[in-house]
């Protein structure tokens, strides 16, 4: 949803844990190969974007898909500054518009490409992450920081899938893999009633609910949601 994102949910339940930043550790390249499945997943759902389609609404409030794009974009770009140890300067998860851009696509596409590039490099395992969108110095251990954006990723190919009618396609394993991380990282309570929160309180399903959709409800989303 617009403004924050999963990382800045899962900072309210940060504080002292050490027990599970470690033991995410171990699981580390585990999820950055799921991150990366996702991430081209979301990549090969922007490619179809049409032209006459960049205004189209989304399930991310009153994001149309080129905000929700411009919004994809700059994470990505946050997420690799941080992946390299750089410092932790907010301007460069700043959103640039993309109502100028001729190809809106392609700038996502680049963004991919530096991301995954940042997460694959030797020892980026070991590092830890500064993420100034939750706190100036709190430093998230690698594992921990890739699961928030693997999340993100999932949701996010999702809205896009979502507003061009078409299904997300993800497998078993990184819906499973998603529901996981989301449950220990995104808390349910107050904070998805703020303004502006990434993901709303659950949504409540009526009759049978595949895992995907189940995963979706969980975090706020209308898995029953259509442009139409």
């Amino acid at each position: 949803m617009p403004a924050r994102n999963t990382t800045q949910s899962a900072a309210e339940s940060t504080s002292g844990n050490t027990s599970r930043n470690t033991a995410g550790s171990a699981f580390g390249p585990v999820l950055r190969e799921l991150d990366r499945r996702a991430v081209l997943r979301s990549a090969e759902i922007v490619a179809r974007v049409r032209e006459d389609q960049w205004d189209a609404p989304t399930p991310c409030g009153s994001w149309t898909l080129r905000r929700l794009l411009a919004h994809m974009t700059a994470q990505h770009l946050g997420f690799a500054a941080a992946a390299d140890g750089g410092p932790a300067d907010a301007g460069v998860w700043r959103e640039e518009p993309l109502e100028s851009a001729a190809d809106p696509g392609r700038a996502y596409a680049a963004s991919v490409e530096r991301v995954l590039g940042a997460f694959a490099v030797d020892g980026v395992l070991e590092r830890e992450f500064v993420l100034p969108e939750i706190h100036p110095t709190y430093r998230f251990p690698a594992a921990r920081a890739i699961g928030f954006h693997f999340v993100d990723y999932v949701v996010h190919g999702w809205d896009v899938a979502a507003a061009l009618g078409i299904p997300a396609g993800y497998d078993d394993e990184l819906v499973a893999a998603a529901t996981e991380v989301a449950v220990r990282e995104v808390p349910v309570g107050p904070s998805r009633e703020r303004p502006g929160a990434a993901f709303r309180p659950p949504v409540d399903l009526t009759g049978p609910a595949g895992a995907e959709e189940r995963l979706l409800a969980f975090l706020g989303r209308d898995p029953r949601w259509s442009p139409r």
